[in-house]
């Protein structure tokens, strides 16, 4: 877990390819600021020309006035540039946090994914920035003026009755102390007040994307329940938070009035015992009104910065989460599609076995077939396969090759996946097909969506290949979406093949249709099946019956049959024979 010096640190060095913008703001605001102390000056040496009857003397008053107007003018220039350079560091900031964020996503292991709300990670990337996003740039806005604003008002003041500054001097950490008790207290709620609001988007993601699933089951009540309790914690926590950042402003409003009034008493004294003119106290209280300004401003901002802390904390967990084990630089040559996994050992959970001192070789262009009940280990075996995740202890060897030697790239680049969850992203038809294969044509696409049996019901969309579908493939069928992701493999022609039940949406006409595209595609390539439907594998070279992360049995279809073992159990369960 991030500390706020860490978060600091760690803003700063993103901050830092902006320092040639930080200090052109920083430089305006002191020109603003210099700007806003003569104005005073002037204001009171503008007042001392009239003071008396019929003592106005307009020869020296119009100057100040003319100088007044001028140097507002150029006060108002400098604040709109220092706006619109605040403006682009903050923003370009953001963006450069979301790329960091988007691009650690794309690195972390797929375990990181598996074991945190999909919601949450979202909600993090886009609502926790945004909120930071607020809470910097109200801090450029603000910080540098207000802090060079109540240095340059302390020098001013010295300079012309160091008593009464001493006075304002004094009672200045009253205001400080209020801010660091009530920036103490924020932190911790806005922190907890992030974190409800992920659990709140989390479960909106959750239901929106299941909403078939909630509805079928009547489960409508029960998500509307659930979020009502999130949403009433949020709330509660959003009530304390906001209670608290809100007695920043008017506790120091009143420590501020408090120096005022010093300022006008005191003053006022001088002035009768002739010590300071009455444009002079004019400056004065002007100045204490300046000075005090900036601790109303810089609290308010403390309060901001916490909750955009707070945000921020938890963009860089992810940010700086372990990422997944290095890849290796060796490169496939030749690759025949030749498997060996080799005294494997793998579980998800250091108290859960899973896979123990599995070994297995694959001879090239073999297909195996892996069926077994549900959490045998059946999927497991792809991921390790495909690196999703590193085994604990053994090796996985593809063409004489350690899997952790290649890179992760060139290894899954090796392999056509088709999985049970068919997965198509938002754009047209022909981009999706063209996903494993950016370089290929229309022709290489057409050709393949033909041995698929795709390119019938492609041609009867809107706009055929270049028709737009939506998330998840938007309105098509679970059969066509299928269809789809099994051209798409087709099309790039891998030397391996994974079949994580690649036909389980497809209707059994259908799937005899497609068989011989299968065929064709698995021909000379060795092939990993996934398969419950035992009847999709009766084919295939070798099954691998598994039960508890281990294989039980091995054959063909006919020999395993015959053993009348667990397999036997299996088929005979599906098949009245």
């Amino acid at each position: 877990m991030n500390t706020k010096k860490q978060t600091f640190k760690r803003l700063f060095e993103i901050i830092g390819k902006y320092k040639p913008m930080l200090i052109l703001t920083i430089l305006l605001a002191l020109v603003f600021v210099v700007i806003s102390l003569y104005i005073p000056i002037l204001i009171g040496d503008a007042i001392d020309t009239i003071i008396g009857a019929d003592n106005v003397n307009f020869e020296l008053l119009t100057p100040i006035l003319v100088r007044i107007a001028t140097i507002v003018l150029l006060g108002g220039i400098s604040q709109w540039i220092m706006s619109i350079i605040n403006n682009y560091i903050t923003y370009n900031t953001v963006r450069d946090i979301r790329e960091l964020a988007f691009k650690k996503l794309m690195k972390l292991p797929i375990k990181y994914i598996d074991s945190n709300a999909h919601g949450g990670i979202v909600s993090r990337v886009i609502t926790d920035v945004d909120t930071f996003a607020d809470g910097l740039l109200m801090g450029f806005t603000q910080v540098f003026t207000g802090v060079a604003t109540i240095v340059g008002t302390l020098v001013f003041m010295l300079s012309m009755n160091p008593l009464i500054t001493v006075a304002v001097i004094i009672l200045t950490p009253l205001s400080l102390f209020a801010a660091k008790f009530i920036s103490s207290k924020t932190y911790s709620l806005f922190k907890l007040q992030s974190e409800k609001r992920a659990e709140q988007t989390a479960l909106t993601e959750e239901m929106i994307t299941n909403v078939k699933t909630v509805k079928a089951f009547n489960f409508e009540d029960k998500a509307i329940t659930n979020f009502g309790d999130i949403n009433n914690s949020l709330s509660k926590v959003s009530l304390k938070a906001v209670f608290y950042s809100s007695l920043t402003n008017p506790v120091t409003r009143f420590v501020n009035s408090m120096v005022y009034m010093v300022v006008a008493l005191i003053g006022a004294v001088f002035v009768i015992n002739g010590g300071l003119t009455v444009g002079m106290l004019v400056s004065f209280l002007s100045y204490a009104n300046q000075y005090t300004k900036p601790f109303n401003e810089i609290s308010g901002v403390i309060t901001e910065l916490q909750n955009a802390i707070a945000c921020l904390n938890r963009v860089f967990d992810l940010i700086y989460e372990e990422e997944r084990s290095c890849d290796g630089s060796e490169h496939f040559t030749n690759n025949n599609g030749t498997v060996e996994f080799k005294n494997v050992y793998f579980s998800y959970s250091p108290d859960k076995p899973l896979i123990e001192d599995f070994s297995l070789k694959v001879n090239p262009g073999e297909t195996i077939a892996i069926v077994g009940p549900t959490g045998c280990g059946k999927t497991t075996l792809i991921n390790i396969l495909m690196r999703f995740y590193d085994v604990q202890s053994g090796q996985i060897i593809i063409n004489g090759k350690n899997i952790k030697d290649i890179s992760r790239d060139e290894l899954r680049s090796s392999f056509g996946m088709v999985l049970q969850e068919t997965w198509l992203k938002s754009g047209t038809v022909f981009e999706n097909l063209k996903m494993g294969l950016p370089e290929a044509t229309e022709e290489q696409i057409i050709e393949a969506a033909k041995l698929t049996r795709a390119h019938s019901f492609i041609k009867r969309l809107p706009n055929g290949y270049n028709t737009v579908i939506g998330e998840s493939g938007g309105s098509l069928s679970e059969g066509q979406k299928q269809l789809l992701c099994i051209t798409r493999v087709m099309a790039m022609n891998p030397p391996m093949l994974i079949l994580d039940e690649a036909t389980s949406s497809i209707d059994t006409r259908t799937e005899l249709k497609i068989s011989k595209a299968f065929d064709l595609l698995m021909k000379n390539k060795t092939s990993f099946v996934v398969a419950h439907r035992l009847s999709t594998i009766k084919d295939a070279d070798r099954i691998l019956v598994m039960k508890d992360g281990n294989v039980i049995e091995i054959g063909t279809h006919s020999e395993l049959i015959n053993q009348k073992g667990f397999y036997y159990s299996l088929y005979k369960s599906q098949f009245d024979f």
